[in-house]
């Protein structure tokens, strides 16, 4: 891909992933996400247990598990398809910026010298 070509794309994906990069600001904006949807939605545990397949205890160890962080991305969306949802996700740089920033970062440490940081 040249570089305008990835110009427009970081563009493209800027534009479509802002309201990732607004969520990303919140501190853990996805934490305890099925179980409060569940109960936001008053989804009875019986209902979730019928659509997605699983046994009581299991739903109570996938809600455990996202708020681990552990979750796999296929249990995640069966949770969320027996509640009715999708679920959307996105890979956004860390503190609200664009990808049209971080690749001008990352250039200009490329061009210095300077060693890829992993913390902003």
């Amino acid at each position: 891909m040249r570089e305008k070509e990835r110009m427009q794309e970081r563009r493209r994906l800027d534009a479509e992933m802002k309201p990732f990069r607004c969520a990303a600001k919140a501190k853990k904006p996805t934490e305890g996400l099925l179980r409060a949807v569940r109960q936001a939605l008053r989804v009875p545990i019986a209902e979730i247990m019928e659509k997605a397949g699983v046994c009581r205890s299991v739903v109570f160890d996938l809600e455990a598990s996202e708020r681990k962080g552990t979750i796999t991305l296929s249990s995640l969306v069966r949770m969320a398809e027996a509640m009715r949802c999708d679920v959307v996700y996105g890979i956004v740089p860390k503190g609200g910026k664009t990808l049209d920033a971080l690749a001008e970062r990352r250039l200009w440490e490329s061009v210095l010298g300077v060693g890829n940081r992993t913390r902003d």
